[in-house]
């Protein structure tokens, strides 16, 4: 016999059901006799859970039928639409699924229209009489000596009738009986039951709505199973569900040589309405994509409204419409950022607990003063017991068994698992011994003055380790919280879990900026190459009775290289410098980075400083110090010109504006007096002076163009090394 295997449980031959998923209303249970042939309710356990660390889970109910049975769920409506995506049914033993039908999600009003009473408008005995014009009805009076009447309702009127000379308005059923039509009020109508069946059916099946719109929260899912005999079935679905976590205690031995112990456990919740008993529970490490899409609201799309040819007339014919689209409404499931290298974000970094906890190795132990021999040796067994390893795995044993699916790994719990509903439970998944190596590590922007107490942690489990936390036993005493991620098997990742006081670090920065190394001349261009470097000092000081292997992690500058020493390991965002520092020692290490750049100044534009700055460095050749001598002088000499140009055409504009002052003085004076004959002397002297510096100026700008000319051409060919 063929084997298919759906979502890791292997199953018999998966027979192949046309499923028609057909929307309608159902109850609690399904009503036999209302359009649906009678079928045996059945029960489906939940059998087997599947948990993801992605916020789904997929459940197996599994169970066995007779003949044609019924299996009535109730979901909640959150899960309609993942169940309507992911829903598996098998009917093993050579049935069928006939059908699964589920509570519309349709609007209630919309419903309760479509029924041949309309109950939308919470409508009163008249209007419900009114809405069954054409029905046969029988009729029973208040008046019991009248007997029950039996007719077809013609309507409900209402009538003016006199009484005790007061005018009252009163309503009337009119009847269409045997012996003609009569009229009822419909004060004396105590009852009225339909005679036509299916009338009567659609009355109910409106109230029967009206009665499950009530509880908005849950909705029915009804299946239907059609074959001979007993048969077993199952029904899988992925919903959401709470993503299961994990903690870890690492036992770690006052013996050097004993490997530390690591125990996992699993914490599952079941947050539904339903209890789990006996379940086969799978734990899978992995996140695969899930997503939501609005599957179960009915949606509606608009159409043009066509108008018959008769009313048409003339109007132009208009062949299509807006059709507005409705969006799908869906949501991808959000995959929490992890750091693939294994070291923590530097926000990460600043949340850290960091506990006080004292380190045994570089602190002494505590004598108690004042006790006589019984309390000497009360405090010698406690130090003992806390020396003692904390055996873990003698009380608890893994109840899981690891192993890889596909690109995921799971965790099979090999004992059923029982827990009621919204309870939550610590399962036992991992105990194993593990490597780790005691370490130091130093980050100045987490601790600037201590490093923290950690482990070079490598998974020798042979198991996936899912992210979470991580409590420290040093012995059988606390020592302090970590935070693993998620590790491979046989990946090493860092973890710390308290601060090492007995360690100090002083890191002290430092920057030599700006050392040229090259000066050469290209074209009037002067490239410089310089060096920039950025050293970092880190004393520490090992004030413990043991050695201490520190890491000393240093942030990765992109612009910069490191010189010198070289790094254990580098990781996304930092170097990592190891360093082995005896007991109450003292270590310096320092961190080296260098970048060269190279820098450009320009002779033309450059001011004389620069360019004398340049000629004073050591490293420039006698050729290039020359040159740019040579370029000073050229430049000086045409601004020797453009300063002498400045100053005639100062004194030139001078001369003219004296000139206006004169001949407004001129046109004042009496013709032939003394003062007018100087005045135009003057004139005739500054008349001279004038052309003589246009002609200075002229010549002087000649000059000025030439020097600029023999600057730019004698700059532009410069080149020197």
């Amino acid at each position: 016999m063929r084997k298919w295997k759906i979502a890791g449980v292997s199953a018999a031959a998966l027979v192949v059901a046309s499923i028609f998923v057909v929307p309608m209303l159902l109850g609690a249970r399904a009503v036999p006799g209302q359009g649906d042939e009678p079928a045996r309710a059945a029960q489906l356990p939940i059998g087997q859970v599947m948990l993801y660390s992605s916020g789904v889970g997929f459940f197996q109910r599994e169970g066995s039928v007779e003949g044609d049975a019924r299996v009535d769920l109730s979901f909640p409506v959150s899960d309609i639409n993942d169940l309507i995506k992911s829903m598996v049914l098998r009917d093993l033993d050579g049935g069928h699924v006939s059908a699964v039908s589920y509570d519309s999600n349709a609007p209630l009003d919309r419903t309760l229209k479509s029924f041949a009473i309309d109950m939308s408008r919470n409508p009163g005995f008249a209007e419900i009489l009114n809405q069954a014009r054409g029905e046969r009805v029988e009729v029973a009076l208040a008046n019991a000596a009248s007997g029950a009447l039996t007719g077809t309702i013609v309507g409900v009127e209402k009538q003016k009738q006199v009484v005790n000379k007061d005018v009252n308005e009163v309503q009337m059923l009119n009847l269409w009986c045997a012996d003609g039509m009569r009229g009822i009020k419909l004060a004396e109508v105590q009852k009225v039951r339909f005679l036509n069946a299916t009338m009567d059916a659609e009355v109910k099946k409106a109230l029967e709505t009206l009665a499950l719109s009530h509880d908005t929260q849950k909705k029915a899912v009804s299946l239907k199973f059609a074959g001979e005999g007993k048969r077993r079935v199952k029904v899988g679905y992925v919903i959401e569900n709470p993503i299961w976590k994990t903690s870890y205690r690492l036992v770690l031995s006052p013996k050097e040589q004993e490997k530390p112990y690591l125990q996992g456990w699993a914490v599952v919740e079941n947050p539904s309405d339903e209890d789990w008993k006996d379940v086969r529970m799978v734990l899978v490490s992995g996140r695969p994509i899930s997503f939501q899409m609005d599957l179960y609201t009915p949606l509606y799309v608009q159409r043009p409204i066509v108008v018959p040819e008769l009313f048409q007339g003339l109007r132009p014919v208009a062949y299509s419409g807006r059709m507005d689209e409705v969006p799908l409404a869906y949501a991808l499931d959000q995959i929490s950022d992890m750091d693939e290298g294994g070291q923590l974000q530097q926000e990460g970094k600043s949340r850290f607990k960091l506990k006080n906890s004292i380190d045994k190795r570089s602190v002494p132990q505590a004598k108690l003063a004042g006790g006589g021999p019984g309390r000497d040796g009360w405090a010698d067994e406690s130090r003992r017991k806390q020396k003692e390893k904390l055996d873990l795995g003698q009380s608890v044993s893994s109840v899981a068994t690891a192993a890889r699916l596909g690109d995921f790994f799971q965790y099979t719990i090999d004992r059923p698992v029982s827990l009621p509903r919204q309870k939550s439970a610590l399962l036992p998944i991992i105990g194993k011994d593990v490597e780790a190596t005691r370490v130091s590590i130093y980050n100045e922007a987490v601790q600037a003055k201590f490093p923290l107490l950690g482990l070079r942690f490598k998974n020798t489990s042979g198991m996936h380790l899912m992210q979470g936390p991580v409590t420290v036993f040093e012995g059988s005493a606390y020592a302090g919280d970590a935070r693993v991620m998620d590790l491979q098997p046989n990946e090493e990742r860092l973890v710390s879990y308290a601060m090492d006081l007995g360690t100090e670090v002083n890191a002290v920065p430092s920057q030599e900026n700006g050392r040229i190394l090259t000066i050469k001349a290209v074209a009037g261009i002067i490239e410089t190459k310089v060096k920039n470097r950025q050293l970092k000092t880190y004393t520490i000081k090992n004030r413990n009775d043991a050695e201490r292997t520190l890491l000393v992690e240093h942030p990765v500058n992109t612009a910069f290289t490191l010189v010198g020493s070289k790094p254990k390991e580098t990781a996304s965002d930092v170097h990592r410098f190891e360093v082995k520092v005896p007991a109450a020692a003292t270590k310096v290490l320092a961190v080296t980075e260098e970048r060269e750049d190279q820098v450009t100044y320009s002779v033309t534009t450059s001011n004389d400083e620069q360019v004398r700055w340049l000629i004073s460095q050591p490293l420039a050749s006698q050729k290039v110090k020359a040159g740019l001598q040579k370029a000073i002088e050229l430049r000086w000499a045409k601004s020797k010109t453009t300063t002498e140009i400045a100053e005639m055409k100062r004194q030139l504009a001078s001369i003219l504006e004296d000139q206006t002052r004169m001949r407004a003085n001129v046109k004042e004076l009496p013709t032939g007096s003394d003062i007018h004959k100087r005045l135009l002397k003057k004139f005739d002297e500054q008349e001279t002076q004038i052309e003589k510096y246009r002609t200075d100026i002229k010549k002087a700008e000649g000059v000025e163009h030439t020097q600029d000319v023999a600057f730019r051409d004698y700059v532009a060919a410069f080149s020197a090394e």
